[in-house]
C-alpha cells in the first residue's frame, strides 16, 4: 500500500493524544536533532543504535522519508525520557533488553552497536508475528505483570511475551511519531494552520481528501 494512503487512514486511532507544552516542545526539539551527532537521553548508545534501525525497519523511505530521516528515533527517546511514568519506563527497558539479547544470541555478536538491520528484522518479525488468540493472551499476560509491578511484587514475564511488548509497542510510537513530525503533519496528512470555515458534519473525502488532520 501507498505510505501516504496508509498514514491518511490511520487517523488518532492509535489513541496517543497528548497536547501538552512539553510534548510539543519535544517535537520541536526533534526538527533540529542532526541524526549523526545523536546521543540519546534516555537509552544508552546501544540501545539508540537499535532504535534507529528499528523504526526504519518498521517505516522505511519510500515516497516519504523514513523514519529516522524525520526523527522519530529522537522523539521516542525524549518522550521515554521526559514524559513516561517510572513503571513504563522500566518496562520499556526491560522489554527491549530482551528483545536485544535475542537478537545478539541469533546474530552471534555481543553488543547492541554491532546489531544490523539484517539482524534485527527478524526478530521484530517473529515478535509481531503472532495469531489473534496469542495476541490476546500476551496482552492478559502483560497486564498481570505490570499489576504485580505495580503491587511491588517480584514478576517475571516470558522472554517472547516480552519482545512482543516491545515490538508492539514500538510499532504503535514510531507510527505516532512519524505522524507528530513537521514534515508529515504538513506534506502527507491535512493541515490547517490558519482555521477556516467550521464544519460540524461534513464528507472527510470532500473536506480532507480522506485525510486525517495533522493538528
Amino acid at each position: 500500500m501507498d505510505r501516504r494512503i496508509a498514514l491518511k487512514n490511520i487517523g488518532l486511532s492509535l489513541g496517543y493524544i497528548v497536547a501538552t507544552p512539553t510534548l510539543l516542545s519535544i517535537v520541536q526539539s526533534c526538527n533540529d536533532t542532526n541524526v549523526v551527532d545523536w546521543t540519546p537521553d534516555f537509552l544508552t548508545k546501544g540501545e539508540g543504535n537499535v532504535l534507529l534501525k528499528l523504526v526504519d525497519i518498521i517505516l522505511p523511505k519510500t515516497d516519504t522519508p523514513s523514519a529516522s530521516e524525520v526523527n522519530v528515533h529522537v522523539f521516542i527517546d525524549k518522550f521515554t525520557n521526559e514524559i513516561m511514568e517510572v513503571e513504563q519506563q522500566n518496562f520499556l527497558k526491560m522489554s527491549m533488553s530482551k528483545f536485544i539479547n535475542k537478537a545478539l544470541k541469533d546474530a552471534g555478536k555481543e553488543k547492541a552497536e554491532d546489531l544490523t538491520t539484517e539482524d534485527l528484522e527478524p526478530v521484530l518479525a517473529a515478535a509481531l508475528k503472532v495469531s489473534k488468540d496469542d495476541e490476546v493472551a500476551n496482552f492478559k499476560s502483560i497486564n498481570t505483570y505490570n499489576e504485580a509491578i505495580k503491587n511491588g511484587e517480584t514478576a517475571e514475564l516470558d522472554d517472547a511475551i516480552s519482545r512482543f511488548a516491545f515490538a508492539n509497542n514500538l510499532r504503535g510510537m514510531t507510527i505516532w511519531g512519524y505522524k507528530s513530525s513537521e514534515y508529515v503533519g504538513e506534506n502527507v496528512l491535512a493541515y490547517l494552520p490558519i482555521p477556516g470555515e467550521y464544519v460540524g458534519c461534513g464528507d472527510l473525502q470532500e473536506l480532507t481528501k480522506g485525510k486525517a488532520w495533522s493538528i
